[in-house]
């Protein structure tokens, strides 16, 4: 089997997209100012042991979603902390979204992201800062209608691009990352800033939004691409 590339795409899978549209990546560089970081459902439900939905690598991921968070923050970005809920609106609107689950295993979820229980809470080892957005999400995709005011929020910072991490990689982030892409957000998933339940889901999700939704990248090329668009724009005032 051929190793995975760094960013868990397949060696494959990037030489042909290289071929096809002449580079690995699609985004060189970002303006920060119209850049947003959205962490997907960084809740004690995924992240913490003993919840409902808990993701044994999903704690793991929490120093590079951090990581970004300061980087942006400091490079005047914006960050966005999706919290992703359960309320009787949920239920008329999108009843199916139970049938995926068995009786034992929805009670637990409804009950975990219910406001006021410990399972809907962002996890205590998020840096997250007075300045930051926190915002709630009906859908898998907080793009998708009705499901958050997070398009607004971001049009009217005059975002133009997107920086997705958070849990999970094929569920939450994956959707959220399609639908910006076609809502026009230049889109970017950090792949060691994801994480979900396998290793075959995450790097399934990685490579088909690298194929055609969204440029897929470690934290570490995020960092450099931001540092490098805030010094060049230094260097011009």
């Amino acid at each position: 089997m051929a190793k995975m590339h760094q960013t868990g795409v397949s060696p494959e899978l990037i030489e042909f997209m290289k071929k096809r549209r002449g580079a690995i990546h699609i985004y060189d560089s970002f303006d920060p100012a119209r850049t947003a970081l959205i962490a997907v459902d960084m809740q004690n439900a995924w992240l913490m042991e003993g919840q409902p939905a808990y993701l044994e690598c999903g704690p793991g991921i929490i120093p590079n979603v951090n990581r970004l968070a300061e980087a942006l923050r400091g490079a005047g970005g914006m960050v966005v902390w999706l919290r992703n809920m359960h309320s009787e609106a949920k239920i008329e609107a999108w009843s199916n979204f139970f049938d995926f689950f068995g009786p034992s295993r929805r009670e637990r979820m409804v009950a975990a992201l219910t406001e006021g229980n410990i399972g809907s809470e962002l996890h205590e080892d998020l840096d997250i800062r007075p300045d930051d957005e926190i915002v709630e999400k009906m859908h898998y995709s907080a793009f998708t209608r009705g499901s958050s005011d997070l398009e607004e929020k971001l049009r009217a910072r005059g975002v133009d691009t997107v920086i997705i991490c958070g849990v999970a990689t094929n569920v939450c982030c994956e959707s959220s990352a399609r639908d910006a892409h076609m809502l026009n957000f230049r889109t970017v998933v950090v792949s060691d800033g994801n994480a979900t339940g396998s290793d075959l889901l995450h790097t399934g999700a990685l490579n088909g939004l690298f194929a055609m939704f969204a440029d897929v990248m470690i934290g570490d090329e995020v960092l450099a691409r931001l540092e490098t668009s805030s010094a060049s724009a230094h260097a011009a005032q």
